[in-house]
Parts: structure tokens; C-alpha cells; sequence
């Protein structure tokens, strides 16, 4: 595919769109910076803390809140990495950041990711991504879910979508790809081993349900370099790890729940504890935000002592 014919709609969609006016917080003075990361062998530094596309972001504007604050805020307050996926809401989740990257692109680390696992389809969704983040560029593309039973020799074929992606990376589309799953600690190994990624986006939590993913996969991101980053850290869906969310999560099956509680905070520092170098967060308001930057900020990591005593908590 002619990259020239691939990105000119997009630019045409970037070069002929206002940003809305979104009202945003003044970030506030003589506040700690969110510690930055390298992200892995990539090089590039990174806040530790990272808006997830989800939750609010993925929401249809109302009246009452355009999700595209959030993202406005976020910036503020010294988030500068975004993560979403065209499968969130059909796209809205894109659709509301782009509110914001149409005049805020150079401010941004932008990472979405494709499930399609073909080279044409894998094509056409990135194209529709662009269209809807209003940009010609990203970050980091990433295969999205990785299945417990994923067939991976259709992922290098002449037709399967690794090809696209490496295509992508040539032509600058994209600086960085990588993987994603949660639904099996075994098949992510398997992923990471078998091909060459810069990035693993995977779940860590002290749950019980989520120490294989430690111990499976951390170990083989670390010795091959990758940038690792760390979703589900209060549970997904309706976070209901934290304390102040339901504690009845919702019902989707790979969306964590526990007999107890903790603070937001502390399971931010317990997934920024573990030997990775980002935390994507799913936000649902403005005082979210606050509190989740507040815990990236401090980036006081858990002793050995309060890491277990944490993880039986929550078991």
C-alpha cells in the first residue's frame, strides 16, 4: 500500500478539523513531575502513568462531560501517554482523544492496536484509527487480546497482520509495535518468545488471578528488553479493587474482583513496584485523575513486607 495514498485522507481529516475549545485544569505549580521510564529497548522515556482508553474515555460525549477533558487534563497534570483501541465503543474511544491531538500530537505518546489478524484487515482498521485520532502517526501499535488459544502461525504468513505492522514501522506510520492480552499468562509467553516486540501491555494486580503473568511472563519481557506495561491494575471494568468503586465488578469475565478492597493509590504503587515501566489506568472523572497522578507522583514503592501483605489481602 502507497503510504502517500494511505495517510491522505487522514491528513486531509487532521488538516481540515477545528479542536474544540475544552476547558482544562491549570496544572498545579511546584508539584512533583510523574516519574518518566525508559520503555525498555526503545529508548524513549515515558510517564509512568498513562490514560487508559477506556472507562471515560471510551464514553460518548453529553452535555454534562465531553471525555475529551479528561484527555485535556491529563496533559495538564503531566500524563503524556495515551492508550486506546479501536474496539472501544466502536471507536469513540479514538474519536475523543483525537478532540484533543488534532492541536496536542506533539505533546503525546499514542499507542492504539489492531485485533485483526490479517495484513488487509489489520490495513484498514489502522487507517480508520488515524482517521479518528486525527493524526498521520503513532507511537506504538499493538496486537490487541492475544487469546488463550491463539493460533499464532497465522500471524507471520504473507497475509497475516505482522506483516502489516512491520510495513507500518517501515513507512513511519508507526515507531513501535507490540502485544497485548490478559486472558492467558501462557499464550502472552508464548507471543513474546516466538516474535520480536518492542512492547508486552499485560495484567498485574495482587490478585491471585494474576501472578502468573509475573511469573510466566515478566521474566521473559525483561531478558528480551521490552517496554513493559501493566493493565487491569484496579481490576478493569468498574475498578472494583479500589476502594470508593462497587465492589461487585461487572460481569465481564476477564475483569478482576476480590473479597477486599485497597486504595487506589497503593495499587498504583504496586504495579509501579514490579520491574515494568508503565501503569495504563482506566479513568472515570476528573478527581480520578487527581488521585491516580497524586500515587504516580509519590512512585514510593511497596516493600517486600507490604507487597505480600497486600497480595493476601486481596486473595
Amino acid at each position: 500500500m502507497d503510504r502517500r495514498k494511505f495517510l491522505g485522507t487522514v491528513a486531509a481529516v487532521v488538516a481540515g478539523s477545528a479542536a474544540r475549545t475544552l476547558p482544562a485544569p491549570v496544572a498545579e505549580s511546584g508539584k512533583k513531575e510523574i516519574p518518566r521510564r525508559v520503555l525498555g529497548k526503545t529508548g524513549v522515556e515515558v510517564t509512568s502513568l498513562i490514560l487508559g482508553g477506556v472507562v471515560a474515555m471510551k464514553e460518548a460525549p453529553t452535555a454534562k462531560f465531553h471525555p475529551a477533558e479528561l484527555a485535556n487534563a491529563a496533559i495538564d497534570a503531566g500524563i503524556h501517554y495515551f492508550d486506546t483501541a479501536p474496539s472501544y465503543n466502536n471507536g469513540q474511544s479514538e474519536q475523543n482523544y483525537g478532540e484533543v491531538l488534532a492541536t496536542r500530537r506533539k505533546e503525546v505518546f499514542l499507542a492504539t492496536k489492531t485485533g485483526n489478524r490479517t495484513y488487509d484487515g489489520a490495513m484498514r482498521e489502522v487507517e480508520a484509527s488515524l482517521k479518528r485520532l486525527r493524526t498521520d502517526r503513532l507511537d506504538l501499535l499493538q496486537v490487541h487480546g492475544v487469546k488463550a488459544e491463539e493460533d499464532f502461525t497465522k500471524w507471520d504468513k504473507s497475509d497475516g497482520m505482522l506483516k502489516a505492522l512491520y510495513k507500518l514501522r517501515d513507512e513511519k506510520v508507526t515507531r513501535f509495535i507490540g502485544v497485548t492480552g490478559h486472558e492467558s499468562a501462557e499464550a502472552m509467553r508464548q507471543a513474546i518468545e516466538q516474535f520480536e516486540f518492542d512492547t508486552i501491555l499485560t495484567t498485574l494486580n495482587p490478585t491471585a488471578r494474576r501472578f502468573p503473568f509475573q511469573q510466566l511472563v515478566l521474566p521473559v519481557a525483561r531478558e528480551k528488553k521490552m517496554g513493559i506495561l501493566a493493565m487491569k491494575v484496579m481490576g478493569g471494568g468498574l475498578g472494583s479493587l479500589a476502594v470508593g468503586n462497587p465492589i461487585k465488578n461487572d460481569d465481564v469475565w476477564y475483569h478482576d474482583a476480590a473479597p477486599r478492597q485497597a486504595p487506589a493509590a497503593r495499587l498504583i504503587r504496586y504495579a509501579l513496584g514490579l520491574p515494568i515501566t508503565a501503569a495504563v489506568v482506566g479513568m472515570g472523572s476528573l478527581e480520578h485523575l487527581r488521585i491516580n497522578v497524586a500515587a504516580a507522583r509519590d512512585a514510593q514503592r511497596l516493600d517486600q513486607a507490604e507487597r505480600k501483605e497486600l497480595e493476601k489481602h486481596m486473595s
